[in-house]
């Protein structure tokens, strides 16, 4: 059973129920793309928690935002690759955190109280990753591995790696990660991109669970090139792999004629309750000679097209009570979703 945190150990500001977010803290969730931290202070948020990211050494550190001496926020002030400054009084913060100069003071003691609260830091798939409130569940060994969600390929030979930018939506990651796992949508909402509105009906499937969530095998004769690009052979059978790790990750892998594999991680990172970054690192092992920017632009032509219909669904967050929405033979990922949800022991906020 969790313990839920007390106010004062909540985030300022919390958009969540207090259970909830202790549940959630717990989790690992990128909060930035890798390229993106550098020697500079960055400014990212999570579970409404504010942090900076910031480099020493070429190592990431993530912090919470404010500086321990007046408050201010550390991504306001600067950095050289070796530590960051404050804007205000001008205290330096190196690796780990640690408060390692005081300008007013440069001969005296600088006290553990001036070191900055740090969290646990993963760099994969061209990601930064950390967790608000590691346990033991969730740092898996003494070493301090972290059960960061798996990618098929993209380590394996012949594939190639791609990061894509994030995308700010309006909506809860609960419905973003359900909108990635529905397979009904396609000859609906994404018109623009690779749907076939002559094309609607869902083949049975049935979502196999694991101890990190579930996975599906989805075979139907929807294609997944872009308009206007390539044609599969007549009645070729798509495989789609999906496979969730609680809660808030889900990767799919789309089988192509000819042996062509494509991996996209669906990442959402909860910046509060109405707020979701999703980050999407892609692995393929065709068109490896072609600029990433086509697949930046397809990615965020099909996430938009998703993006235009989860945020406005209602209610804005995601009911996990069955009796609360009406369900389709078509919604097996959505139910099987919401049941690992509420298994993780999250339920007054989805329900409210």
């Amino acid at each position: 059973m969790t313990t839920a945190p007390s106010r004062a150990a909540l985030p300022r500001e919390c958009t969540f129920d207090a259970d909830d977010w202790a549940i959630l803290a717990q989790h690992w969730y990128p909060v930035a793309l890798s390229r993106e931290i550098g020697d500079a202070p960055t400014a990212v948020r999570l579970l409404d928690e504010t942090l900076v990211a910031y480099r020493v050494g070429g190592t990431v550190v993530v912090a919470h935002d404010i500086c321990p001496h007046r408050g201010v926020p550390l991504s306001l002030g600067g950095g050289d690759g070796n530590g960051i400054t404050c804007a205000y009084h001008g205290l330096r913060f190196g690796d780990g955190g640690r408060c390692v100069q005081v300008p007013a003071h440069p001969t005296a003691k600088i006290p553990d109280r001036l070191n900055l609260r740090t969290y646990p830091v993963v760099e994969r798939y061209g990601l930064v990753w950390t967790c608000l409130r590691p346990s033991a569940d969730t740092i898996e060994d003494p070493a301090g591995t972290a059960p960061i969600p798996a990618m098929a390929h993209w380590d394996d030979d012949g594939f190639q790696q791609i990061t894509c930018p994030s995308i700010d939506i309006a909506a809860f990651a609960g419905r973003q990660v359900e909108g990635f796992l529905d397979v009904a949508h396609f000859g609906f909402v994404h018109l623009d991109s690779f749907g076939d509105p002559d094309n609607t009906v869902v083949p049975e499937y049935t979502p196999v669970r694991h101890d990190r969530g579930f996975s599906v095998d989805y075979w139907s004769t929807v294609s997944n090139y872009p308009h206007g690009t390539k044609q599969a052979p007549p009645d070729f059978q798509w495989l789609r792999h999906f496979d969730v790790h609680l809660p808030f990750t889900a990767t799919l892998v789309v089988h192509f004629p000819e042996g062509g594999r494509l991996n996209i991680m669906n990442a959402a990172s909860p910046v509060s309750a109405r707020s979701t970054r999703m980050f999407a690192p892609i692995a393929r092992n065709f068109d490896t000679d072609q600029p990433v920017q086509g697949v930046y632009d397809f990615n965020r032509t099909v996430f938009e097209e998703d993006r235009a219909i989860v945020e406005v669904q209602k209610p804005e967050n995601l009911p996990l009570d069955p009796r609360l929405e009406v369900n389709i033979p078509a919604d097996r990922s959505s139910i099987a979703y919401r049941r690992g949800l509420r298994d993780l022991g999250l339920s007054h906020f989805f329900t409210a």
